[in-house]
């Protein structure tokens, strides 16, 4: 049959052929569409804790080696159940003491971060071929940006890494990341149950918060002040600023307790501070 080509007749009938090509091309639109939304938006949750050097505890050997193992066993049961995990390893004690160690003969505050942020790396080595070795998949290099870290996510499901640049402690580091790979939240795990009202090294009526906001936080911690070299706190000032900027809830726990990292991580009570954006 010869189809019409001009007139009223032959120009609704081309409208016609156009509209049924669009409508068969949209499944296969649709589908693309799907496929570049799941490249931007990591499917597998993420999480991120900040592991501050001192739970590697190099003074107490029989205690390191435990919560080594018990680490290494939630890392397992967290990739077996599908889960990615950043982990940010402090400097701890071997930051302190090469830190003091070249303030003997210098002062310069963004190289003494150096000396710091290469301890951070020697103790996310540490971890990450602890985590190899029993055939975990860790990313196999330390990255030393936010976004080789971001990048490393594409392949492996756990990634280890220490210190990024002078100014920024790894809790910085931890907050950044999070927010960058879109964790709900970001686990701060140090030697301290809590968020206290005071230093309680310094404040015996210092008292234990459970859940506050990043705002009353600040009034805590302060907002933005960079931390000496080698100095701490239970959350760094500029991880704090970090946090608001990103909208990003924050978790302080004693995790020389591995359980209290689980629990949070699962989203399950936990003893520690809650902190909310």
């Amino acid at each position: 049959m010869d189809l019409p080509a001009r007139g009223v007749l032959g120009e609704a009938f081309q409208t016609s052929l156009l509209h049924l090509h669009i409508a068969l091309l949209k499944p296969a639109l649709g589908d693309r569409m799907k496929t570049w939304a799941r490249r931007s938006v990591t499917m597998t949750p993420v999480h991120i804790v900040a592991l501050g050097g001192s739970l590697l505890r190099p003074e107490e050997a029989e205690a390191r080696s435990m919560w080594m193992g018990q680490l290494r066993q939630l890392m397992v049961h967290l990739e077996g159940n599908g889960r990615k995990i950043g982990l940010v390893v402090g400097g701890g004690l071997p930051a302190r003491e090469g830190i003091e160690l070249a303030r003997e003969i210098m002062s310069d505050a963004h190289r003494l971060d150096q000396v710091g942020i290469a301890a951070t790396r020697l103790n996310a080595t540490v971890l990450q071929q602890v985590l190899l070795d029993i055939g975990c998949d860790v990313a196999p290099s330390i990255p030393h940006s936010i976004e080789d870290a971001r990048s490393l996510f594409d392949a492996h499901h756990i990634v280890v890494m220490g210190g990024t640049v002078p100014g920024h402690t790894t809790d910085t580091v931890a907050v950044k990341l999070a927010a960058v790979v879109h964790a709900r939240h970001c686990i701060i795990a140090t030697n301290v149950s809590h968020v206290y009202t005071k230093d309680p090294r310094h404040h015996d009526d210092a008292e234990a918060l459970t859940e506050i906001t990043l705002a009353e936080l600040a009034d805590v911690v302060g907002v933005g002040k960079q931390l000496e070299p080698g100095a701490s706190a239970v959350v760094d000032p500029v991880a704090v600023e970090a946090a608001i900027a990103a909208g990003l809830d924050l978790a302080v726990l004693d995790g020389r307790d591995v359980r209290r990292i689980d629990d949070a991580l699962d989203g399950k009570s936990f003893e520690g501070t809650l902190i909310k954006a």
